[in-house]
């Protein structure tokens, strides 16, 4: 009886061991299975974040900061980047008021024309989205800053897109 004993013991030990290592097989084949999904998606996620810091700089390439040469004049100037091109665009934005902006060539129908939206494109120029609601347009500008920091605007181009027809 006890020879039974120790063969049952040992069978069950035996497929208990057995039990173990195909489970383990198993978890190890899933856990690489998980990583090599993981390093996928880390090398997607690599790529993606490449594309987005190329599309970043293609997109800051026509602005002060993008611009070697825009951003050495206002430094040999004496400028701080970081403070003067939100005086600059304070001062665009200040000459909206309720009967529209000077800046802006175009009567609203409705309501006055507004700036929207400024980009200081170089120590020269801005480009600028405006509307009134209804219509939208863009404005090419020019500007100097003259004595004490005051800032002159002039208008050199500006469009307006037709009004889309509702269908």
């Amino acid at each position: 009886m006890r020879r039974n004993i120790f063969l049952y013991l040992f069978l069950f030990a035996a497929l208990w061991i057995v039990f173990q290592y195909v489970n383990n097989v198993k978890v190890y084949e899933n856990q690489e299975k998980r990583i090599s999904r993981l390093e996928a998606q880390v090398q997607a996620a690599e790529a993606q974040t490449q594309t987005t810091k190329d599309a970043l700089f293609d997109a800051e390439y026509f602005t002060v900061k993008g611009n070697e040469n825009a951003y050495a004049y206002f430094e040999n100037d004496g400028y701080v980047i970081d403070t003067i091109i939100p005086k600059i665009e304070d001062a665009i934005y200040t000459r909206n008021t309720k009967e529209g902006n000077d800046l802006i060539p175009f009567e609203g129908l409705r309501a006055p024309f507004r700036i929207n939206k400024v980009q200081v494109l170089n120590h020269k120029w801005i480009i600028a989205d405006f509307s009134d609601g209804e219509r939208w347009g863009e404005l090419f500008i020019g500007y100097e800053i003259g004595e004490g920091d005051s800032i002159s605007f002039e208008t050199k181009q500006s469009l307006i897109y037709p009004k889309v027809k509702d269908e």
